[in-house]
């Protein structure tokens, strides 16, 4: 049993790529569910992002997720064969850990990522296809992601997409001071772009497909409108920010003939694009995507400190996998042990009383233990097994 994965690389596919992979929470619980039930593939975790698509799978032998996944989203696998990083066993470990810490990120050291990550694994389990070795791998890569954000600063400049996008509108736009913006979109990153726009000084609207008062949250300082006025909405504003997870395009080039007066600058966080690229097109409109933010972060070097939290959670991984690992040939060896044991004429003699038989059964254990390793264990490894021991022994409660 090993883990391996399929990562669609943002350097290595471009937007249209990304976009025909790119799956709401319901599409991915499908696939999941799916694929966990093809031969030889105990568990699927698919994490879907703006910038990444990833598949995790717990097989019986090396195999290719990339293609599976193609194949089970009924999406030609050519196209993507050279877009796919496979990576199997410590290498898809270690991928992960990466990946939930924020280092994989295009915004590098981003926050949302964590969230995703824990999403991902959720679905997967919801679906039922999440095998223990992924529910572990995917717990470990969330710990040593929290501990990260919690302990190191990676980095003093924006973690997120909404943050780059609003820091690309400075540089296009100078001051945000007094600007007119309206965010199409109340979902996460809708509210984190509505609220970044609205601390930078713009006056900013909110539009939403349901309003239920008490219910829906909008941004502080942001006005509420309806999703379906946006159009009438948007003539005179200077920013348009769309950020939605629909999976059509909610601004086209035909809707704007009806807007007298466009926005100077609209940003498409989403994936799929929320606005149809032929709109970057039109007389005195910049459009940027999710890739021309990203290509403003600057390149970072990994904290020593970040690599250490990183292996100590891989090393807990790790012994945990080996203990599971290792659960049926230890049934095995307590069977052999017990076996050679019975058949020791010192254990048959009936003069021993039973702290002797105790003693003399616990040396013939550790004898054959030890001597049947092919390599002798440390004698720190001994000693930190006798104190745990001990310690079960006389401090938690165990027969002293």
């Amino acid at each position: 049993m090993l883990v391996v994965m399929s990562s669609l690389e943002h350097h290595l596919a471009p937007i249209d790529l990304r976009e025909a992979l790119s799956f709401t929470a319901t599409h991915v619980q499908r696939l999941d569910a799916h694929i966990a039930q093809l031969p030889n593939i105990h568990g699927c975790v698919i994490l879907s992002t703006c910038n990444r698509t990833e598949i995790y799978l717990c097989c019986e032998d090396t195999c290719h997720p990339g293609q599976m996944l193609c194949h089970a989203a009924g999406v030609e696998f050519a196209p993507f064969s050279a877009a796919f990083v496979t990576r199997q066993g410590g290498e898809a470990v270690e991928h992960l850990m990466q990946v939930a810490a924020g280092l994989r990120s295009r915004v590098w050291g981003e926050d949302q990522i964590l969230a995703q990550v824990k999403r991902a694994i959720t679905l997967s389990r919801e679906a039922g296809a999440a095998h223990p070795m992924l529910e572990t791998l995917f717990r470990s890569a969330i710990s040593a992601g929290k501990e990260i954000r919690s302990t190191v600063r990676l980095t003093s400049l924006p973690t997120s997409a909404a943050s780059q996008g609003v820091a690309l509108l400075r540089q296009h736009l100078g001051s945000l001071e007094g600007k007119r913006a309206i965010v199409i979109g109340n979902g996460e990153m809708g509210k984190l772009s509505a609220r970044l726009l609205h601390e930078a000084g713009c006056r900013v609207m909110v539009t939403l497909r349901t309003y239920r008062h008490g219910e829906t949250v909008v941004p502080s300082g942001c006005e509420a409108q309806p999703y379906d006025r946006r159009f009438e909405l948007l003539d005179g504003v200077d920013i348009l920010v769309s950020a939605t997870a629909s999976p059509h395009y909610t601004v086209t080039v035909e809707q704007l003939e009806s807007v007298a007066q466009l926005p100077q600058v609209m940003v498409d966080l989403a994936i799929p694009r929320d606005i149809e690229p032929q709109v970057g097109q039109l007389e005195g409109v910049k459009l940027f995507n999710v890739d021309d933010l990203m290509d403003t972060a600057p390149l970072h070097t990994v904290p020593p400190e970040v690599t250490e939290i990183l292996d100590k959670h891989q090393r807990q991984f790790y012994r945990w996998l080996n203990y599971k690992v290792s659960l049926p040939v230890q049934e095995e060896l307590k069977l052999s042990i017990v076996q050679r044991l019975a058949a020791a004429p010192q254990l048959q003699e009936e003069e021993l009383d039973q702290e002797e038989v105790i003693a003399l059964t616990v040396q013939r254990t550790v004898e054959l233990l030890l001597g049947g390793l092919p390599t002798p264990p440390d004698p720190d490894s001994l000693r930190q097994c006798a104190q745990k021991i001990r310690a079960h022994t006389t401090g938690k409660g165990a027969p002293s």
